[in-house]
């Protein structure tokens, strides 16, 4: 609760959602030790644990309810991230019955029914009694990359460090650029990309071990980074994700540029916004050689972050109809891999539409067991893909719509 209380400094490094740093680097440590007892604990007692919760768990929320010391919310609201928006408005659609269990700071706990079938679930609606044994490592992003490339799923060169001698012998072992990010975390929290140097990767590494003791140090990938989502180990739903960024036309500045880029009314929010400027952007168009004066060639982008976040002017382009089949193949061998039900996987390619084994320095950086579906359902570009009916297709197949 000591932790809870802290007044949250804001760290550009977090963006587009804040975390605070001790919190999240406690939690990483403690889950360490914790493990070995919960999964022996889970097996000793898993029959009885299944009974419990499933005769308990209700009537607890409920005494909680009656106490005042939580409610349940019957209607999506401001306090909803747009993911659990997109599945509640589909929930709704169909007739199943919604409601969020929210004490204090905890949320994302739903409870769904639908003609006497009740589903519970945390983040996003599952397959109930379904644990796939990759859920435990699937969002390791170490344990990840190693047996990936076991599979011969395409994945960049690199390792897990937990110091800044590891990470160094790790750089000079793997072509450059290369990226540092925290072995654990999601939504590119202090992730550092565009990395030669030894200097820079010794300030990478540091941003990265705020987060995770342990930190991911590999090659950088070369092409735009997609988002594909996977549910029963089908592709379902393709989205690119740009960074902030604007075309030249060798004709107006980089500071025209922008402003006619944010007149387009989708950056007015709440989903997407203008780009942003700052000590960031400053970086970044330098290491392109730009400034806001500059007047950019007809058709080269000129980009304004390295992050892709909605947050500060990043877009998203629906690109599901355009995969190259042997990309599919490859999306949908993970998906047979890992044996899970729902699986948001990052990737980075050049040309979606060509075979990735043609490209150059392609493959896969990350894997999410609770993906932002919303990705798909609220493109920039192009048009919406419910990717939240197919999940509840899954979950709760009597409620489907013909």
């Amino acid at each position: 609760m000591f932790l809870y209380n802290q007044p949250m400094k804001h760290c550009k490094d977090c963006e587009p959602a804040q975390q605070i740093h001790a919190l999240a680097y406690t939690t990483v440590v403690l889950g360490w030790f914790a493990k070995p007892f919960v999964n022996f604990m889970g097996m000793l007692f898993q029959g009885p644990t299944d009974f419990i919760s499933g005769a308990l768990s209700e009537p607890f929320l409920k005494l909680t309810v009656f106490l005042k010391i939580a409610y349940f919310a019957k209607e999506p609201d401001d306090k909803n991230n747009y993911c659990a928006k997109c599945f509640w408005e589909e929930a709704k659609r169909r007739g199943i019955k919604m409601s969020e269990f929210r004490m204090g700071p905890i949320n994302d706990f739903f409870i769904a029914e639908y003609k006497g079938t009740v589903v519970t679930f945390d983040g996003l609606p599952r397959p109930q009694n379904r644990e796939s044994e990759s859920i435990d490592w699937m969002d390791n992003k170490g344990i990840m990359r190693v047996k990936f490339k076991k599979e011969g799923i395409p994945v960049a060169d690199g390792g897990v460090a937990w110091n800044t001698r590891q990470a160094l012998n790790i750089f000079h072992q793997i072509q450059k650029p290369v990226i540092t990010k925290p072995n654990l975390g999601s939504r590119s929290r202090h992730t550092t990309i565009h990395i030669n140097t030894p200097e820079d990767l010794v300030i990478g590494f540091k941003k990265a071990r705020k987060l995770s003791p342990l930190v991911v140090i590999e090659e950088e990938l070369f092409g735009a980074l997609f988002r594909g989502t996977l549910i029963e180990g089908k592709l379902v739903g393709v989205v690119r994700r740009d960074q902030p960024s604007v075309t030249g036309d060798s004709i107006h500045t980089l500071h025209e540029l922008r402003e006619e880029e944010n007149k387009r009314p989708q950056r007015k929010g709440p989903l997407f916004h203008e780009i942003t400027l700052g000590k960031e952007a400053e970086i970044e168009l330098a290491r392109q050689g730009m400034t806001m004066e500059s007047i950019p060639e007809q058709g080269r982008v000129i980009t304004f972050s390295q992050k892709t976040s909605r947050g500060c002017g990043g877009t998203t382009t629906e690109m599901t109809n355009l995969i190259h089949p042997e990309n599919i193949k490859m999306l949908e061998h993970i998906g047979s891999f890992l044996d899970d039900p729902l699986v948001g996987v990052d990737f980075i390619m050049e040309d979606i539409t060509r075979p990735w084994t043609e490209q150059k320095k392609s493959g896969v950086i990350e894997c999410n067991s609770l993906p932002f579906i919303d990705l798909h359902h609220y493109p920039f570009f192009g048009e919406p893909n419910n990717v939240a009916e197919k999940l509840w297709d899954l979950v709760l197949p009597e409620s489907k719509i013909d």
